[in-house]
């Protein structure tokens, strides 16, 4: 499992402000060191989302196999489900071996038995470690950690930039980088309040928790940012700059000019980074941000996912605040549009640094609303509201951003779930129940159709589940005529819908042609190709009102 670095100095300050004397600091190695303290003291981890879960791991001593537990493995009597069992202080081998041969009787006891002494034996394997000298100082320490990961897994320029703002003791870095990860997991976890509060007391002292506790009482989810985020929001907004290797340069002195370093530009570098991370997690910078979102239908995570059009959405919002010349109903139609034809065009999905580094120089250059309108007129012609939208909406993802810009316009527009005379779109996505097929998935299948044929952008639609159900298997032109046979006084089977025009009504706000109602089932491919350039009409019309 290869060496562990550590390094032991009691003067360097920990991540919570403490000093570490009698500690020693994991300089490489927290990952091996992880999955140690699962797997043989079965020890809760946090993840990335900030929740806390027990990875249990599971051990065949008949194949001497090793596997993450599962509900399978802990019904098969073969496995032992807890391996961190045998290595508790208090196990009892022969307990442990006695029940296991009360399950599997067939087996060679003897062998068993070996097996589970040669496993336990593995508590007192030893593991190579390479001290640092308490002598070196924390910059060269920094330097060891990021050359041995970028032997590795490289580091992002992120985890470079968190690295080198962590060490900088003089202008506050380590106490920035300890209030970006408090940020981060705050606003997913609002609890986590308590814990800051109980185990960091100098940290509330700072204004960087006096401005960030609001999220204690905050439970949206719709921008749940991430310290990468952070950093290039706060970077972006305050040096006009997208790659963060130049962050890193700038907080390390670097003179673009000259090629010198210096440490005047350390200091307005850590003075104007502290600067946008303020602006960042402003209560009513971000809760205005948010409102936005929502306003253009985003109501929910499920509609979001490009994590970095949210970014420079958020980057847009602080410029314009910044250049004081837009009432606030102004930036919000700005950033709403924005936001959303980046959606469209997949602007920041690929060599992200690059295009935010181009897009701040051209707003530098120009104000972000010539900037913003120049690129919507170039990009959203007639001809890709025509023809290239619709093509591009031939796909079988149901996470794709046209079909989550889709969902977000009905409920922007209002409309009804499909076949719904009262529950709306908004309603039907806030209780996850929403996308259902317009050709059910069993018809297709009877048909011949593989998964990417029905699972279509343009086959799903917005619908309860009870109506889906009544629906079952059959094709529209069935389902469809009962339908509409119920509106001129017919059994009511589908919905609540009684009234033609209302039904009428309900297909246009569902991009749903009627003439399915009159086709039958092999006119699912013609279906396929209106209902993408009707889905295409209404994103526009939806855009263009934004």
């Amino acid at each position: 499992m290869g060496y562990l670095i550590i390094w032991q100095n009691p003067a360097v300050k920990l991540k919570d402000g403490t000093k570490s004397t009698g500690k020693k600091i994991l300089i490489d190695g927290q990952q091996r060191v992880l999955a140690l303290m699962a797997s043989i003291l079965g020890i809760e981890l946090i993840t990335k989302a900030y929740n806390r879960v027990k990875i249990c791991i599971s051990f065949n001593p008949i194949e001497e196999k090793f596997e993450v537990a599962n509900p399978a493995i802990q019904n098969d009597p073969k496995w032992i489900y807890d391996v961190s069992e045998l290595f508790s202080p208090h196990a009892s081998l022969i307990q442990i071996l006695k029940k296991y041969m009360q399950a599997n009787p067939d087996l060679d006891e003897n062998i068993i038995s070996g097996v589970l002494e040669k496993l336990r034996k593995l508590y007192y394997n030893n593991v190579g470690v390479i001290s640092l000298d308490s002598d070196l100082d924390i910059d060269t320490v920094t330097e060891i950690f990021i050359r041995v990961n970028s032997a590795g897994s490289p580091l992002s320029q992120a985890d470079f930039a968190m690295s080198k703002i962590a060490v900088n003791e003089i202008y506050g870095g380590n106490i920035l980088r300890k209030a970006i990860d408090y940020f981060c997991h705050l606003a997913v976890r609002p609890e986590f309040n308590e814990t800051i509060r109980t185990n960091d007391p100098e940290f509330v002292q700072t204004e960087f928790y006096q401005k960030m506790q609001w999220l204690k009482n905050e439970n949206d989810e719709i921008y749940d940012p991430k310290y990468t985020d952070v950093l290039r929001v706060s970077f972006a907004t305050q040096f006009k700059r997208g790659k963060l290797q130049d962050l890193v340069a700038l907080i390390s002195g670097r003179n673009f000019q000259t090629k010198d370093y210096e440490e005047s530009i350390i200091e307005s570098s850590f003075a104007n980074l502290k600067q946008g991370f303020v602006d960042f997690i402003n209560e009513f910078n971000f809760k205005s941000f948010v409102l936005i979102i929502r306003s253009a239908g985003f109501i929910d995570s499920s509609l979001l996912g490009a994590q970095n059009s949210l970014n420079f959405a958020y980057i847009a919002y602080m410029l314009l605040k910044a250049e004081a010349c837009h009432k606030p109903h102004e930036i919000e139609q700005l950033v709403r549009r924005w936001f959303v034809f980046t959606l469209l065009t997949g602007r920041y999905s690929g060599s992200t640094e690059s295009v935010f580094e181009a897009d701040l120089k051209l707003i530098g250059e120009h104000g972000f609303e010539r900037f913003s309108s120049d690129n919507i007129r170039a990009r959203l012609s007639d001809d890709y509201w025509e023809s290239v939208l619709p093509m591009e909406m031939d796909k079988s993802l149901i996470t794709s951003p046209y079909f989550k810009v889709f969902r977000a316009a009905q409920v922007k527009m209002m409309d009804k779930g499909f076949l719904s005379r009262d529950l709306t779109a908004h309603e039907l996505i806030k209780v996850r129940s929403d996308v259902h097929h317009i050709y059910p998935r069993a018809l297709l299948k009877d048909l011949g159709k593989n998964r990417s044929q029905y699972n279509q952008i343009a086959n799903f639609a917005i619908m309860q589940t009870e109506i889906n159900i009544a629906i079952g298997k059959k094709a529209p032109n069935d389902y469809l005529k009962r339908a509409f046979e119920q509106c001129k006084g017919g059994t009511q089977l589908y919905g609540n819908i009684l009234d033609l025009d209302e039904m009428n009504r309900n297909l246009m706000m569902n991009c749903i042609p009627a003439e399915i109602a009159d086709n039958p089932a092999d006119y699912y491919e013609e279906f396929l190709g209106i209902r993408r350039k009707l889905m295409a009409e209404k994103i526009k019309a939806y855009f263009f009102s934004l």
